[in-house]
Order: C-alpha cells, then structure tokens, then sequence
C-alpha cells in the first residue's frame, strides 16, 4: 500500500514537473511573439530646430542630431537619443538586439552604442580623422565593420565587447559595400571605383582575392546558402554572379537601367534586383531574369518582408513605396508616402512597415493588410537610417549575407532591419549642383546624373547632404 501512494506521489510530482515545463515554455514563447518592438530612426535633430533647414523662423541653431525611438504598438516616440554634432550615416543593430550602432559623419567621425534597454549612449568610438560610410556586423556579433568615403583604403573594425578599434581591413578606396557568408568565415567588399569585389578572410581580416565585375558595383548580396554573390553594375546594367567556392564570376546578367540594390529571398530562389525605374527578378537556378517589374523612379532600398511573400521598394523620386507580390512579381499597390524616401524597416510580424521621409521629415507606418498608410510620425528632422529590435529570424539572415541592408543600409536578403546604411557625402557643392556621389565611384570620370539624375544605391548620406544643399541655398 504504501509503495502504491508513493509510485502516485511520483507520478503526481512527475505530471506537475512537466506541465509546469510546459506552461513555462509556453509562456516563453508567447512572451517573444508578444514581444514589444521599437524603431529606432536617425534623424538631424527635434522640431524646436527645424528653422535651420527649413524657410522658417532661422534661428541659427544647428540641430544635434539624435535616434528617435518609435513604440510600433503606439507609433508615438517615447524617447531621443542625442548624438554628436555630425551627419548620422550608417546605424545596425547587433544579433542580441541589445545595442544599436550609430556612425555619424564627416565633422564627427564617432560611432554611438545606444543600450536598448536604457535608451541611453553607453559607449563612444572614436574613429580620428575620416569619413565614415557605412556600419554592420558580422553574423556572430563579434566585430563591427564601417566603411570609408573617399580616398581611404581601410575599414574600421571595432571589437563590440570593448568597443575599442582592432586592426583595419585594408583595402581599395571607395570600398562601401560588405556582405558575410553565412558561416561567417568570408567577406565580399564591393569597390565601385575600380570595379572589384575583395575577398577578406575573417580570421585575419585579410584580402586573400580580387574579383573583376562590371562597372560601378555598388552592392552585393550572398544567397542563404552562401554559395553564390549577386552584384548589381551600376554602369553597365549587369548583374555579376560570383561562386563563392572559387570566387570566380559565373555569370553575367543583363538587367534594366542603372542597377544599384539587390535583396535575396529566404528560401534563396529569386533575386529582386533594383534599376532605375524597374526591377529585374532573377532566377538562381538559371541566373536568368523571369520578369521585370514597373515601379517608381530613383530606388533607395529594397526589403523582403520575414514571410517572403513581399518586397518593398522605397521610390524616391516618387514618393512611393512599391509592393511586390513575390509569387506572381507583380506590383499589387503603390503606397503614396512622405516627401523623398529613404528607409525603410519590417517589424517582426510583418504587419507594419516604417518608412523614413527625409524632406517632408517624417515617417509613414505602411499597414502591410490594406497597404495603406496607417500613421504619421513626427520623428524629427531630415530622419534617413531605421532599424526595429527586436530581430526576426530573417534578419539574422539579412545580417550574415548582405549591406541592405542596410540589417538592412540599412538594411542583406532583403530585410534592412539589420542595418539602414548611408553613404558619407564629402563634397557639399557638387551635390548640391547635381546628384552625383561627387565622382568618386565614377571609373570612367562621368558624370553620375547623366543615368537618370539617380545617386547609386548607397545614397543615403549623399543624398541628405544634397537635399540639405539646396534647402540651406535658399537662405544664401
């Protein structure tokens, strides 16, 4: 009898142990569905200094640029991170989904670690005397790479769990663009002023390889199973394919004018391909294009949503965001936003899209059901980068094979939650006299705004800088 009540009394305990495991286990997971997700945008500063770059009550303030966090349940800003006195061009966010990585730029040159759960700068980086282009890490969160403008033949590596400066990568100048393999073990740099892609050992954060493209790459993406490269030719309306067992060009695709982003689906089947005013779907089982889709004019990023079943392209020129259907590639709404585009991030259900309006200074919150506006946030001025924490699952794909990357500039297989990147513009009166990237990617000295007046795919930074020229101008 009494080894009966005990065999029951272990029983008991035994089924309390496992629903309690159970219950707790799914309380976990309701709790990370549930989690709350917040938007963290780049912008120049709050509305009380907007006169600076608006024909309005001129102060003279100079704004103090900051990172307006956004609550995506609310759409109100619930708090602003001040930064430093430079441009903010490039902002991710680590793997955790801890610590967000703002790079500001040219009179700056430091990169803010903002603690996600304090919203407060709890580390500076200061990167000397440069200019600061871009900002990602690699797939395990274990460094930090920003990229450089101009003449500068290095990218910065910052150790994350120091925050101190490693060894640079050295490389050519006018190298912006970096994608991982999804191991973690390569880096692609794409150098669109001498047409190459650099092959970088991770380990040693050498160059182990030159790879010859087409004219003007400007980014690249790697597939998910890190096989294959895809590399938009600015200039010569290609496509390069790079195996990455040989690091070798493959193939080379034709595609529409002016090609300068590029996102990979989940599953690693299709790759949208950004033109000027279309986009070239590619098939990469045969590297063909399968369709080529109308959208609006002058892209400055392309997601996939964490489902897969939509791309988002931001349409500058046309203050619109298109949104494809990726089973049949066609355009299903054109999403009227705010004034010149230039963001954009998917939230971890993929219900709500954000997108950053740099000249209305605003951001529209796209409703991904009715593909409808659903909000207006007034998140400060000129806002650019956005990226949302938590991430998804799709974002850590995003984070080890691509830039858009921007993770993603911004902001990599097409969801630019990772990191929403810009390009640091240098020279303020050639982009305020046209829409150049002031030549420095230009391999056969031309003019950049003779292909459809449309800056390169990086074009975040030289384009806010542009866009501030010829504001400001009105007050000269």
């Amino acid at each position: 009898m009494e080894e009966i009540t005990c065999n029951k009394t272990y029983q008991e305990h035994t089924l309390i142990k496992v629903l309690g495991i159970t219950s707790l286990t799914i309380l976990i997971f309701a709790g990370v569905a549930g989690a709350a997700s917040f938007a963290y945008v780049t912008t120049m500063g709050d509305y009380d200094q907007r006169g600076y770059y608006y024909d309005m009550n001129y102060n003279g303030t100079v704004p103090t640029p900051d990172v307006a966090v956004i609550d995506t349940a609310t759409n109100n800003v619930t708090a602003r991170v001040p930064l430093g006195g430079g441009w903010p061009v490039g902002v991710a966010v680590n793997p955790a989904g801890t610590k967000i990585y703002v790079v500001d730029s040219p009179s700056d040159s430091t990169v803010y670690v903002i603690d996600t759960a304090t919203n407060k700068v709890s580390a500076k980086v200061n990167l000397g005397s440069s200019y600061p282009a871009r900002i990602t890490f690699n797939p395990a969160g274990t460094r930090v790479y920003v990229t450089k403008q101009h003449d500068y033949t290095d990218i910065f590596v910052i150790n994350p769990a120091t925050n101190t400066l490693m060894a640079p990568v050295i490389v050519g100048p006018s190298t912006y663009s970096i994608a991982f393999t999804p191991d973690g073990k390569k880096i692609y740099a794409a150098n669109c002023n001498n047409n190459t892609i650099y092959v970088i050992d991770a380990a040693t954060n050498e160059v182990t390889a030159n790879i010859s493209v087409g004219d003007s790459p400007y980014e690249l993406v790697v597939t998910p199973d890190g096989k294959k490269i895809y590399v938009p030719n600015y200039g010569s309306n290609t496509v390069s394919v790079i195996d990455t067992a040989t690091d070798n060009v493959i193939a080379t695709v034709p595609v529409g004018n002016s090609p300068n982003l590029v996102a990979v689906t989940s599953d690693g089947n299709k790759v949208y391909v950004a033109n000027n005013n279309t986009v070239s779907v590619i098939d990469t089982d045969t590297n063909n294009v399968i369709a080529t889709i109308p959208v609006g004019t002058s892209s400055r990023k392309i997601v996939i949503n964490p489902d897969g079943n939509r791309v988002y392209v931001v349409n500058f020129d046309s203050n619109s965001v298109s949104v494809i259907d990726t089973t049949t590639d066609n355009v299903i709404a054109n999403v009227p936003v705010g004034e010149q585009p230039m963001g954009i991030a998917v939230t971890p259900d993929g219900n709500k899209v954000y997108v950053t309006n740099s000249r209305s200074s605003n951001v529209s919150v796209i409703d991904t059901a009715t593909d409808t506006v659903a909000a207006t946030v007034n998140a400060g001025i000129l806002p650019t980068g956005v990226v949302i924490v938590p991430l998804t699952d799709s974002d850590m794909t995003a984070q080890s094979t691509g830039t858009n990357s921007n993770v993603t500039e911004d902001v990599g297989t097409g969801k630019t939650n990772l990191s929403s990147e810009g390009q640091n513009a240098v020279d303020f009166n050639n982009l305020k006299n046209n829409n150049s990237e002031s030549g420095s990617c230009s391999s056969s000295g031309r003019n950049e705004s003779s292909k459809n007046n449309s800056i390169p795919g990086f074009g975040l930074l030289g384009s806010l800088i542009c866009l501030c020229g010829r504001w400001k101008s009105r007050k000269i």
